[in-house]
């Protein structure tokens, strides 16, 4: 597999404006109408596939294997928020990142992302064996 095109240093971003949709009773994850984390973390996570998955070879996607994440700002409805994704290093399939998420006003959370890049034919065969009770 070669994943000489994605190199550290490559950046993705990906934002949102918080609709009520978004926030944490929408979600199920808290009571108070702000932006929910589980909305903060698939917006990062779009922000590393941005940063990576077009430098990918043909054939080939990465998928979540690792989120290691803090959310310590509230972000009301209304308010557009940002996320960064940063290469920070690549171990054989495995691509780190740094992470970081911003509202209008300041960030509100950041952390690591790691993503395993696979052969898609290869993995969509082992779901469907999964599927199959295999």
């Amino acid at each position: 597999m070669d994943l000489s095109r994605l190199t550290v240093g490559a950046k993705g971003t990906a934002t949102l404006v918080v609709g009520p949709e978004h926030t944490a009773p929408r979600v199920g994850s808290g009571r108070v109408a702000v932006l929910a984390t589980p909305v903060m973390i698939n917006l990062i996570e779009a922000a590393a596939l941005a940063a990576a998955e077009d430098l990918l070879p043909p054939g080939h996607q990465s998928l979540g294997i690792h989120l290691d994440v803090r959310h310590f700002a509230a972000t009301p409805v209304g308010m557009t928020v940002t996320a960064t994704a940063e290469v920070t290093g690549i171990d054989g399939r495995t691509v780190g990142f740094r992470v970081e998420a911003r509202d209008d006003k300041e960030t509100i959370g950041d952390g690591t992302h790691q993503r395993v890049v696979v052969t898609v034919e290869r993995f969509d065969a082992r779901v469907q064996r999964k599927v199959a009770g295999g």
